[in-house]
């Protein structure tokens, strides 16, 4: 498994999702991020993940076309992902949301399309939204982001359609081990967001030995480590060098013993909101 940038997992509604994406939280819009797109897009990345609250869609759409052209692929070889923001939930205004933001982006269609975040008592009309475009073809995959496992319980009461998806933040500090399991249990796909913990780990004693004796990087340990924890991983970055170093991971295995010493690294501890306490 994950012998390659372009390996992808099937999920649950037989949909192919690679295993490997890039971020674009807290980028703006500009030369900037569409040269970080394209840059991906050249290196092999075929997932890219947005959201509308980053407010960047129009320069990340420029990049996907441009970036397609200079790499002679076509739409459906990419895997693009975005997400409904807070303010947004409900069912007509999830649908326009959706409708706005690929208008943004110049797309006919999200490959993977998500709740940003559990508010209550709004997230079930936005869930059935997103079931809407789903079963009229609009979308490919549906999921949700930021969800608990009570949340998730609470959704699939009522839901046609199980989640493929649930993006979390999750990093060797917040290894989230009970939505995990659930999600396995239910055949929704984890995947992590801020993998790198932003930058925080870096210095880290042991992930900084495990690093040196396989000869990679800390980031590249860690995004190894995702991969092999069986959670996708879109870990963002703006630099061509760190984009490529970022993937360089399908070369070699961390052992079941470097597996476990980083999955003990958990302190249950966030740098993101709460899912449980949002007020934004």
């Amino acid at each position: 498994m994950n012998k390659y940038l372009q390996d992808t997992v099937t999920l649950h509604n037989g949909v192919n999702m690679p295993w490997f994406g890039i971020g674009v939280f807290k980028v703006e819009e500009g030369p900037e991020l569409v040269n970080a797109v394209k840059f991906a897009i050249k290196h092999g990345y075929r997932s890219i993940d947005t959201a509308a609250i980053y407010g960047n869609e129009e320069s990340v759409g420029q990049a996907i076309r441009e970036g397609m052209k200079e790499a002679g692929i076509s739409r459906e070889e990419l895997f693009v992902t975005s997400k409904v923001w807070n303010s947004d939930l409900g069912y007509e205004t999830t649908l326009a949301a959706y409708d706005l933001t690929l208008k943004k982006l110049g797309l006919d269609y999200f490959d993977l399309y998500l709740i940003h975040w559990p508010v209550e008592g709004k997230y079930k009309e936005a869930w059935q939204a997103l079931e809407t475009l789903y079963m009229h073809g609009k979308v490919k995959a549906i999921g949700v982001s930021n969800f608990q496992v009570h949340h998730l319980e609470d959704l699939m009461k009522d839901a046609e359609v199980i989640p493929m998806v649930n993006q979390v933040e999750y990093h060797p500090k917040l290894t989230q081990k009970g939505v995990q399991l659930y999600c396995q249990e239910h055949g929704i796909q984890l995947e992590a967001w801020s993998p790198l913990m932003q930058g925080q780990l870096l210095d880290h004693p042991v992930l900084k030995e495990i690093a040196d004796q396989y000869n990679k990087t800390v980031p590249q340990i860690i995004l190894r480590w995702d991969l092999q924890n069986g959670v996708v991983t879109i870990p963002k970055s703006t630099k061509e060098h760190r984009i490529v170093e970022n993937s360089s991971i399908f070369d070699f295995t961390l052992t079941v013993d470097d597996m476990e010493r980083i999955n003990s690294l958990n302190e249950n501890h966030r740098i993101g909101p709460d899912p449980d306490n949002i007020d934004f």
